[in-house]
């Protein structure tokens, strides 16, 4: 796998790698996360794709984002995507990176022919008109304890993610070897930033912008990103379809990793 730094305008760096051929497909992960977690999935996919994984803003090496919020991260997506890849890219975005995903969907400023959104949700947290999310109060909460055990409570939220599922500790060993060890923590700022604005970000008045074929992938025992909300998605796009993994939580792509590479490889 190549690694490369792309230099934003104003001076900031944004890193990225890549390995395969063919159709170019964009993998973005998660909240304190970096582009190590897509490392399984990149080596069974390459052979099929020229994938492209950044590092989000804040995130692994690349630099702070200017804003924590989806629009500026987007803008810094866009500009590094016009600038190292020619036609229509495929985006898969796993939980923040499926907002991310929808973002630059929604915004045509590049060619995106299709959408995978893998634990994604329009809105992170509960509201009068939105019961698929979480209580305001334990996001904030969250926050608290990110300020105050910033290590631990990563170490929480990765916890989470396979909440209820039956998975074998050595399995979740491994996955804990590349997606957490491989990578920098995130820098401190930007994930309690990013945490802040996911307590009070709605996407869905752009859902009527995004037009091309979407796929949702969601696991039925998501305590992150509730599994209604991943079918609220997929019934809300015309070109929506939704692919539910049984006995699954926040991430189908970890947990059942070889389902969900013939699942994305069929669809883009």
């Amino acid at each position: 796998m190549k690694d490369a730094r792309f230099n934003l305008p104003d001076g900031r760096v944004l890193t990225w790698y890549e390995t395969g051929v063919g159709q170019p497909l964009v993998l973005l992960h998660g909240w304190a996360m970096s582009a190590a977690v897509f490392s399984e999935i990149g080596a069974l996919l390459a052979d099929d794709f020229r994938l492209l994984i950044p590092d989000l803003p804040g995130h692994g090496h690349s630099s702070p984002a200017m804003q924590n919020n989806l629009a500026a991260i987007s803008a810094d997506l866009l500009g590094w995507l016009d600038a190292v890849v020619e036609g229509p890219s495929a985006l898969v975005g796993w939980s923040l990176g499926g907002m991310l995903a929808m973002e630059m969907a929604s915004r045509e400023a590049i060619a995106v022919d299709r959408l995978v959104l893998i634990g994604t949700t329009p809105r992170f947290t509960l509201s009068d008109d939105w019961p698929y999310g979480l209580p305001a109060v334990q996001v904030r909460a969250l926050a608290r304890n990110l300020e105050r055990r910033f290590e631990a409570t990563l170490a929480d939220f990765f916890a989470l993610a396979f909440a209820g599922e039956k998975i074998a500790d050595e399995r979740l060993r491994k996955i804990r070897s590349f997606a957490v060890k491989r990578s920098p923590l995130p820098d401190r700022d930007a994930a309690l930033g990013l945490l802040n604005m996911l307590a009070v970000q709605d996407q869905r008045e752009i859902l009527p912008a995004i037009k091309q074929p979407v796929m949702v992938l969601h696991g039925e025992l998501d305590q992150i990103s509730p599994f209604a909300a991943g079918k609220y998605l997929s019934e809300t796009f015309a070109g929506g379809h939704l692919e539910a993994f049984a006995g699954v939580g926040h991430g189908p792509f970890l947990s059942q990793p070889q389902a969900a590479v013939v699942k994305i490889r069929k669809f883009c």
